[in-house]
């Protein structure tokens, strides 16, 4: 199938690694031009060496007040035009609800939640009809995670944002979209699994309670995001979407 994305152009942030440089990866193969973020230049220009022609590096940093206008400014600058964003950052700081200091929630809030929310209001004033914002969020959205209180309370908050998004943007066509990755195989969640002291059990643990058996391939998200934010997902919006295995309990 054509998904359609053959010189559409795209930003996507935090993809230098894990579920933003497979989702890049994916809309480079597909013929998308694709901005791609980082913390420093040399590791965004890293990322979009390996993803090949079609792909830019830019520095920026979510949680940056002004990144939002420049990296939309610098699509248009670049390509003359924006067709959809995928919004990923890192995954926030883990830990119990006693051990997260108030700057941790803070710095955590800029990042995931309010810089997010200022890049999707930013993009969704350049967007034309048959454009996407999506959001990388994560299966907290419906469950809270053991030992990641910050995701719990920043991921759902999000979600809520997103979907109220989806309402407003429809009229003008523009869709919004949220991806809700479980146990994919990123360096994240293997630092996640060393945590517990017994990396390997972990993740013995964590696959059997999966019911497809096993973690997910990056590639595997990757290929999901790209046809959500592609003009064959042209009617859907406003949706949370798990990629986990189908470890979500409900439906």
């Amino acid at each position: 199938m054509d998904l359609g994305l053959q010189d559409r152009v795209y930003l996507v942030t935090g993809a230098t690694r894990g579920l933003g440089f497979a989702a890049a990866r994916e809309l480079v193969a597909e013929g998308a031009r694709v901005i791609v973020t980082g913390r420093t230049g040399q590791a965004a220009a890293e990322a979009a060496e390996r993803l090949g022609e079609g792909a830019t590096g830019i520095a920026a940093d979510n949680a940056d007040p002004a990144a939002a206008d420049r990296l939309v400014a610098a699509a248009h600058d670049r390509h003359g035009r924006l067709d959809g964003v995928l919004i990923s950052v890192g995954g926030p700081p883990a830990g119990s609800f006693e051990s997260i200091t108030d700057e941790q929630w803070r710095s955590s809030f800029e990042s995931v939640f309010l810089g997010a929310v200022r890049l999707a209001r930013t993009a969704a004033g350049r967007l034309t009809e048959g454009g996407v914002i999506g959001f990388v969020l994560s299966g907290s959205v419906h469950e809270p995670i053991a030992g990641l209180t910050v995701s719990n309370g920043l991921r759902p908050g999000l979600a809520g944002f997103a979907k109220s998004l989806a309402n407003e943007l429809g009229p003008r066509g523009v869709r919004v979209v949220g991806l809700l990755p479980g146990r994919i195989d990123t360096d994240r969640v293997r630092e996640l699994d060393a945590l517990t002291g017994d990396a390997e059990a972990a993740r013995r643990r964590s696959a059997a309670a999966i019911p497809l058996g096993r973690y997910g391939a990056p590639e595997e998200f990757g290929r999901t995001a790209a046809f959500l934010l592609s003009p064959a997902a042209s009617y859907v919006t406003g949706v949370m979407l798990p990629v986990d295995g189908g470890a979500r309990h409900g439906f």
